[in-house]
């Protein structure tokens, strides 16, 4: 006994069938075109970096001690002259600064490398910079006020754009710093940081650094 498709389920099928695409497998350049469409916070990075990043940096910018003196009295009012009042509502605020003086000591053995500065001329530490390649924070991301968190996709997305400055400032600038008998040698920074909690140094991502010999 054979069997037999009814018509309404015949015509349902035929449907169904002119319904479907079969589609091509996918290229190598098809593949290179998605890849290069896919989100790249180092590329984005590296394509405002000299153009926007620095010259906001260098325009904002304070000396620290006068920025940190107006952060630890207001703090909005520093972040309203030094950094981005545009920032979330409920973000810490973070400062663009300009360091320069002496370094009182120095890690340059664990990868969070760090060294300490007294700007005032006291002989004591005044706020410490990271100089990588491990970097804690997202100063330099935070500080601006040109990068809005809803053009980014989600929360991870964003976290990652915040990466990103810190590993391009250690591959463009901080891996190109000494690493050997800094203690004694004067410094010069550009960059941004969040204020100090309790007994902790103010702690500084520089997006500009040099290190000289000692006056």
């Amino acid at each position: 006994m054979s069997k037999r498709f009814s018509r309404p389920i015949l015509a349902a099928l035929v449907l169904s069938l002119a319904g479907c695409k079969i589609l091509p497998t996918p290229t190598e350049e098809d593949a290179a075109a998605a890849k290069a469409g896919a989100f790249n916070p180092g590329k984005m990075v590296e394509d405002i970096w000299a153009s926007k990043v620095i010259p906001y940096l260098q325009q904002k910018a304070g000396p620290f001690a006068e920025v940190d003196a107006l952060a630890k009295s207001d703090a909005k009012a520093a972040g309203e002259k030094y950094g981005n009042p545009k920032k979330q509502a409920n973000s810490p605020w973070t400062y663009a600064v300009r360091v320069e003086g002496k370094i009182v000591a120095s890690n340059t053995t664990s990868r969070a490398g760090s060294i300490d500065v007294d700007v005032n001329g006291d002989g004591k530490a005044d706020m410490r910079a990271q100089i990588g390649p491990a970097m804690r924070g997202t100063a330099l991301r935070d500080v601006l006020d040109f990068v809005n968190f809803n053009e980014f996709v989600n929360q991870i997305d964003y976290a990652e754009f915040g990466k990103a400055f810190n590993t391009f400032a250690d591959r463009t600038v901080l891996s190109k710093l000494p690493r050997e008998a800094l203690d004694g040698n004067a410094v010069k920074l550009l960059g941004a940081y969040v204020p100090a909690s309790g007994t902790a140094l103010p702690l500084m991502v520089p997006a500009e650094a040099e290190i000289g010999p000692a006056r």
